[in-house]
């Protein structure tokens, strides 16, 4: 490819079919959004959908929306949503894996109890999804997969050993499924977002000193806004990062580097 040949095109993904999973709330929302406004249809599997937002933000792009109610901790799910994303939209292009969920107990009160659906929801269910979507990803030698990290798949971690252990393998996969994958000119990276202004902050927000906690570690000195992920989403699942493969991109303000 000749320098001269690199045009805006390369961010396009118009006529693309991508899966966002847990794409109708919170983070997911706005990846599948980003994709969306790329140019790509956008199927959305997760446990309930929502009000109706999504469907009119992703159609409102002139794109398709496509929801599944599913619940990706059970068996044959992972093969379910694959095959339905094709056969409703005829293809398969990415794969962001985002559903993801997170308990938290002090050390000595974290069981199995709280240990198994997150290890069932954020890997296990990313694993699979993954597996499945190879199927139709390796015959047309291109794809997409981004898997969703964490500050977590860097760092320890109070509360939650699970979802730090869950995330330091959602690292440690898509690096294993590079190095597989890549032959066949599939792409799979991560992203690790930092600490971002959602419904699910808002009591850590709304506290001072834990707010301040958090800010003080922050060399952007705010919270990151869901709209500074999409960016990078699009990056990930565009021809413009077809040399980007294995990495785990943290989106964080600098929180990494204090």
């Amino acid at each position: 490819m000749e320098i001269t040949e690199f045009n805006r095109d390369f961010f396009s993904l118009d006529g693309k079919n991508a899966i966002v999973t847990g794409g109708n709330t919170g983070l997911g929302q706005a990846f599948a959004l980003a994709l969306a406004k790329a140019g790509a249809n956008v199927f959305v599997p997760s446990i309930a959908d929502d009000d109706g937002t999504t469907r009119k933000l992703i159609e409102g792009e002139g794109v398709r929306y496509e929801f599944l109610e599913t619940d990706l901790t059970k068996p044959g799910a992972a093969k379910q949503v694959i095959d339905t994303c094709v056969e409703r939209l005829g293809s398969l292009d990415i794969l962001v894996n985002s559903a993801g969920m997170c308990i938290n107990r002090e050390v000595q009160e974290f069981g199995r109890e709280q240990w198994d659906p997150m290890v069932a929801l954020n890997l296990t269910a990313a694993f699979e999804l993954s597996r499945e979507a190879i199927r139709h990803l390796i015959p047309q030698r291109s794809g997409k997969i981004i898997n969703i990290a964490s500050m977590f798949s860097f760092l320890g971690g109070q509360w939650s050993p699970a979802y730090a252990a869950t995330k330091h393998g959602i690292a440690g996969f898509t690096k294993a499924y590079c190095d597989e994958l890549a032959q066949y000119n599939i792409q799979v990276n991560a992203i690790a977002p930092g600490y971002f202004a959602t419904k699910i902050t808002e009591q850590t927000r709304a506290d001072p000193e834990t707010n301040q906690r958090v800010l003080d570690h922050i060399p952007a000195g705010r919270w990151g806004d869901v709209a500074e992920l999409m960016g990078t989403t699009v990056f990930l699942a565009s021809r413009a990062s077809e040399y980007v493969n294995g990495h785990v991109l943290p989106v964080d303000g600098g929180y990494l580097v204090r």
